[in-house]
């Protein structure tokens, strides 16, 4: 999984908008002004954020120079393509060890009303 929130977010915003393509070209600018809503990027954090997802292994990406700066052309490799499933069943499973273990929590604690009740006459 991607070491801190940032990267997340950016991993995230990259699986959404590379669905079904093969490559897609992107401005860190774009990145940057999609998750402004949630956090302010720069675009030095940016480039460190793609390095540290192509080291990860969920994207490959190669930097193209054009009039209006530059641009990423970006590939989800597999790691990546399952990352939002992959994410999605972490929080299934998650939420079901909680409601498990509330579950045989209270019934527990029904179980010791009901031999206390027994053994108390």
């Amino acid at each position: 999984m991607p070491d801190n929130r940032k990267e997340k977010l950016v991993l995230k915003y990259l699986c959404k908008v590379c669905v079904g393509k093969k490559t897609y070209l992107i401005s860190p600018h774009e990145i940057a002004k999609e998750l402004c809503k949630k956090m302010v990027l720069s675009v030095n954090e940016i480039d460190e954020i793609m390095a540290s997802l192509s080291l990860q292994n969920y994207i490959d990406f190669v930097v193209s120079d054009s009039k209006n700066g530059y641009y990423y052309c970006v590939k989800l490799k597999k790691k990546g393509q399952t990352y939002l499933a992959d994410v999605k069943h972490q929080k299934k499973t998650l939420l079901m060890l909680v409601l498990r273990s509330i579950f045989l929590a209270t019934v527990s604690f029904v179980f010791g009303l009901i031999l206390k009740a027994i053994f108390k006459s």
